[in-house]
């Protein structure tokens, strides 16, 4: 894969699921975030170019930043299986980002950003 990006990714210290809202079924979780698009590691598999409506819950963890949900369409760029066999690395590029959606993501990135990440193999302890 091409590493030529025109942001810097940013990985996110927040426990954050990520939802399909038309099939209502959870995703995975966010590993990184720009305003282009999202990296979520999930258990399942899912087709490229394929897309969904997003549902990105994030919590309140700090007491200036409450919770927040964005909601917003993406496509699915790609979708490998990572180390560990059991998780998918899924990449979703936003599609038409309203303005409200970047200044969302905008605000999220300057709050979570180069903070502890959570890894997800912990999250099924």
């Amino acid at each position: 894969m091409n590493n030529n990006r025109k942001e810097s990714r940013k990985k996110l210290m927040a426990f954050t699921p990520v939802y399909d809202l038309l099939h209502k079924t959870l995703l995975g979780y966010v590993g990184d975030l720009t305003l282009q698009g999202v990296m979520v590691v999930g258990e399942k598999s899912i087709e490229t170019n394929k897309r969904i409506t997003l549902g990105i819950d994030f919590p309140e963890n700090l007491p200036e930043a409450p919770a927040m949900r964005v909601v917003i369409l993406a496509r699915v760029a790609y979708c490998r299986q990572e180390e560990t066999p059991l998780y998918f690395n899924i990449g979703f590029e936003f599609i038409d980002v309203s303005p409200e959606n970047a200044r969302e993501i905008e605000a999220i990135l300057e709050r979570y950003q180069f903070r502890t990440v959570v890894n997800i193999s912990d999250l099924k302890s």
